[in-house]
């Protein structure tokens, strides 16, 4: 079998705003000797991209040039009915990845074949910017090029991390794939708390998403438990204690995560069953 080189091209299935932001990780990098789009209603940012930079085209080649890897990158209820496309993209000799969420790899190998490596991937939105934390899951036995060759395709979204049981993949969907909206939850109740307490929309606004953006970096940056950097906020019989006796409370925010993300895993295995 052909090497899979990094030199050659990359083949996107779906352009959304995951598909976009791993084309401009793709094109900063230059890895890739082209880069070519599948996507039937590309938007403006797309159709400018293919006027210097990508290749797009609105369905899939008859002929497929030759590839180091295919993405996956369009809505699970979609790749599930796109079993030509699968067996098209199987012998291809090159890589596949999916980002759909809920498409679990026995799926997938049935469709596309055996010969070609698979990987599952969970990326998060803040990979939109470069933030997000993509976690990969190995479908099949891959060579150290082939991880590799993955970890570069979900570079440019965050830092990566391998999972070795595909059976927690609910759980990281659950945590980390729906975690940024839990996250927008927190900003939008903090402005609300502040207004119920006088503060105009707008300071409450900006209060709410500077904390919370400013915490997140700190949180990154400090690698410490994130019990501790909350101790260090608390002052003995001060207002944030004042405010933790109620968030830490038997019936609290801990319980209420609790429940949250049991709630989206549970989702999560319904979905791969249908």
């Amino acid at each position: 079998m052909p090497m899979r080189n990094s030199d050659r091209a990359v083949l996107l299935i779906g352009a959304g705003r995951m598909g976009g932001a791993l084309i401009k990780g793709w094109i900063a990098s230059k890895r890739f000797s082209a880069i070519h789009v599948v996507e039937p209603l590309p938007s403006p940012a797309i159709k400018a991209l293919a006027k210097k930079a990508i290749i797009l085209h609105r369905a899939l080649p008859k002929k497929l040039p030759p590839l180091t890897a295919v993405v996956l990158a369009i809505k699970p209820q979609i790749l599930k009915g796109e079993a030509e496309l699968l067996r098209a993209l199987g012998k291809a000799n090159a890589l596949v990845l999916s980002i759909a969420a809920g498409v679990a790899t026995p799926f997938l190998r049935d469709k596309i074949g055996s010969a070609a490596p698979l990987v599952r991937a969970m990326p998060n939105t803040p990979g939109a910017i470069g933030r997000g934390i993509p976690v990969l899951y190995a479908g099949s036995k891959l060579s150290a090029a082939d991880r590799a060759l993955a970890e570069k395709l979900m570079a440019s979204l965050g830092e990566t991390l391998w999972l070795e049981d595909e059976g927690l993949m609910d759980a990281v969907t659950a945590l980390s794939g729906s975690g940024p909206a839990y996250v927008f939850l927190m900003a939008e109740a903090l402005a609300a708390a502040g207004r119920a307490q006088g503060l105009d929309a707008a300071t409450a606004d900006k209060l709410a998403r500077t904390t919370i953006s400013g915490s997140g970096a700190l949180l990154a940056a400090d690698l410490r438990p994130a019990s501790e950097l909350r101790q260090e906020v608390t002052s003995p019989g001060g207002t944030t204690e004042a405010a933790l006796r109620v968030l830490m409370a038997p019936e609290g925010l801990e319980l209420l995560l609790r429940r949250a993300i049991a709630a989206a895993t549970a989702r999560g295995k319904e979905l791969g069953k249908t």
